[in-house]
């Protein structure tokens, strides 16, 4: 065999050595579901290329053949190639060595993996045909492969893989917002979607106080009133005291059936279903589709009125706010400066921290309980304090609650009187 076709054949182990890289990189990374639905419009390479990556084990097998095979000839070759050059063996042997390793690492490992993962769906669509050639033809030095790996699995036993978890979900969802594949929008939707599951009723109710309610004997006037200055269209309907809500009238109703003054509410009342705190609210989401209703009553520990929760709060918990034209519209969290945000007291706890990127998870569900958690006491406007290197300032109080808070991070500038004191030590 001479030099010239010595080279040739090296060259040609270092192309496909290339191919092999490429290969098992674009096929790790490429987006599966660009490239099904290009499958569903009939082209065939897309086609192959989910067929061959739903059997990835197979696939995985004969790239690692492929690739050790042209690498080790190439090396083969090289070091008779530079033996008959350099008359020497030892000589020849390890500037082969030198040589090889540096071109198979350049240019059949480090640049095709890097061009690959540019353009991983280009190049599967490319590949799929050639590997998929190689598959057949390599499928009886594969299957000895595979019989070993199932004796190893027998032998070891690895635990079950769980799938893949919400947390490494959301991290996907994340890299594809950075990446620029997914709008902001739209992962902030289907993040939203996810955690669903995850949600409970008292972590979106309407406290107690917040709720505008009417007696069972109160008047025609009494009601309307209510209807008009709060722009409900539901009302929970209380018999003695908000501890005994016994049904929920509605606006249509109370307008449209001619009702009057010598009517009593209980002959429009709609049934109401109790529900508490713990309660999943993707389960409570059911109940209400299958009830066909829109509210349901919160009760806690002691069988007392914790407050309220509609099918609206639930489905915000997705969408985000929903207003309508008699909703004030409030921005719970607003950012005024960089870093600096007034917070509503009845703002969730977890959404204000994860404004700030802190995985904390205090006890309270609200912005105002949080207050009270860390200062011991009824906030009053002017208390402040600093948690989770945020700094709160209570601005408005409301007799026994919280309004409005500024919250500023300081974690920054608190790093940086870290530093000068180290420097000031030194």
């Amino acid at each position: 065999m001479g030099p010239a076709l010595q080279i040739v054949i090296i060259t040609v182990c270092i192309i496909l050595s290339a191919y092999f890289s490429a290969t098992e990189t674009s096929f790790s990374t490429f987006n599966r579901i660009r490239v099904k639905n290009l499958a569903e419009k009939g082209n065939k390479k897309a086609a192959l290329a989910i067929r061959l990556s739903e059997d990835y084990d197979t696939l995985i097998t004969t790239i690692l053949i492929g690739n050790n095979i042209v690498n080790i000839l190439a090396t083969s070759i090289s070091t008779l190639l530079f033996v008959g050059l350099l008359k020497s063996q030892d000589l020849g042997a390890t500037i082969s060595t030198i040589v090889l390793t540096l071109v198979i690492l350049t240019f059949g490992e480090i640049t095709p993996k890097s061009m690959a993962k540019k353009s991983p769906e280009a190049f599967v669509l490319f590949s799929a045909p050639i590997i998929n050639f190689f598959r057949i033809i390599l499928t009886p030095i594969a299957f000895v492969f595979k019989c070993w790996q199932k004796l190893l699995v027998l032998i070891f036993k690895p635990s079950e893989d769980d799938g893949v978890t919400e947390e490494e979900l959301i991290s996907i969802i994340e890299e594809a917002e950075e990446e620029g594949g997914l709008d902001k929008e739209d992962g902030e939707l289907i993040k939203s979607a996810i955690e669903f599951n995850d949600l409970e009723v008292g972590d979106i109710f309407t406290p107690r106080i917040d709720i505008t309610a009417v007696a069972k004997d109160a008047t025609y006037d009494e009601v309307s009133k209510v209807f008009s200055d709060s722009g409900y269209s539901r009302l929970p309907v209380y018999d003695g005291d908000i501890d005994n809500i016994t049904g929920i009238v509605y606006y249509k109703d109370f307008y449209n059936e001619a009702f009057s003054e010598n009517d009593k509410l209980d002959t429009i009342t709609k049934p109401v279903i109790y529900v508490a705190k713990t309660q999943k609210i993707n389960d409570l989401l059911k109940d209400l589709q299958n009830k066909q209703l829109h509210m349901a009553i919160v009760m806690d520990e002691y069988g007392s009125t914790a407050g309220i929760v509609t099918l609206e709060d639930i489905l915000e918990e997705i969408v985000g706010e929903i207003w309508d034209e008699h909703d004030e519209k409030i921005e719970e969290i607003k950012e005024i400066g960089e870093g600096v945000y007034i917070v509503s007291g009845m703002a969730s706890i977890s959404k204000v921290l994860d404004t700030f990127d802190i995985d904390e998870e205090p006890d309270a569900s609200n912005a105002n309980g949080w207050a009270m958690e860390v200062l011991g006491k009824m906030p009053e406007t002017g208390d402040s304090f600093t948690e989770y290197g945020l700094q709160v300032e209570i601005l408005e109080t409301n007799g026994k609650r919280v309004e409005n808070m500024r919250i500023t991070d300081v974690r920054g500038s608190e790093d940086e009187d870290e530093d000068e004191k180290d420097e000031n030590d030194d």
